[in-house]
């Protein structure tokens, strides 16, 4: 069983035990709040009975369950975490929200909300997915970005045509990178990967390997490629082919946009 992991003393994160070439080492279920008071779980993970009784025990009062995305590897295990805490389970994507009482489970652009000493602010970041939400999430030790998949804490993410979008993912971005400099923003929490130290570093380097590899797609149009799959076999040609599936929908995505944005 993963260790609780105290990152700031009002953010504590569960490992989920579903690592993969997606995945990374699991997907990140954090507990936001303090460890005597209520709390907000975000992305409960897979439906793994060991996983989500650690999450209950370890949260404690669970005020809520918030998803950043619909994607199974953060949302599938939600259902049956409302079932074990008692929480609502709020969303973007209505069709995964669950409302218990009075509150409204689908989650807008804007909304706010308190957990204890923490402020959790919502920040719409569609991209990698159309119902992609991040947290800009505030308490005594600072402010962070909760992400999910849009920023991970090891190497790049996909955009998941085709419900993803990549002038939608570039616009996040640079609401991301607003977000991190007007609010002194300390650290990204992703849904996958190690925490993010180095936000404006990393949001900047995410939205120059974007454009990278946009123009890396445009030399391959040049060159006579035609197909998703013969750009990626020429741009991603160095990338583990495991990835190439996911490389693809990326491709996709791109290609798109050039239509738009030749």
């Amino acid at each position: 069983m993963a260790e609780v992991v105290a990152v700031a003393s009002r953010a504590r994160l569960v490992l989920a035990p579903n690592p993969g070439p997606m995945t990374l080492d699991g997907t990140n279920t954090w507990i936001l709040g303090p460890s005597r008071g209520p709390s907000v779980v975000v992305d409960p993970g897979p439906l793994d009975e060991a996983h989500l009784g650690q999450v209950v025990e370890a949260a404690g009062e669970i005020q809520a369950i918030v998803l950043t995305h619909r994607h199974l590897d953060h949302s599938e295990g939600a259902a049956r975490f409302s079932e074990l805490s008692g929480a609502g389970v709020r969303a973007a994507d209505p069709g995964y929200a669950i409302a218990l009482g009075p509150v409204d489970g689908r989650l807008d652009d804007g909304a706010r909300f308190e957990v204890g000493d923490v402020t959790v602010r919502v920040l719409a970041t569609p991209g990698h997915t159309s119902d992609s939400i991040s947290l800009m999430v505030s308490g005594p030790d600072g402010t962070w970005l909760l992400t999910g998949d849009m920023v991970l804490g090891r190497g790049t993410t996909v955009i998941t045509h085709p419900d993803g979008d990549l002038a939608a993912y570039l616009a996040s971005i640079e609401a991301l990178l607003r977000a991190v400099r007007d609010h002194d923003v300390s650290a990204i929490l992703p849904g996958h990967g190690p925490v993010v130290t180095d936000p404006r570093g990393v949001l900047t380097r995410y939205r120059q390997h974007r454009l990278e590899r946009l123009e890396q797609v445009r030399e391959a149009l040049r060159h006579g490629d035609e197909t998703a799959a013969e750009v990626v076999a020429r741009v991603y040609a160095d990338v583990d082919r495991a990835l190439w599936p996911a490389a693809e929908q990326s491709v996709r995505a791109q290609l798109d946009y050039l239509q738009v944005h030749p």
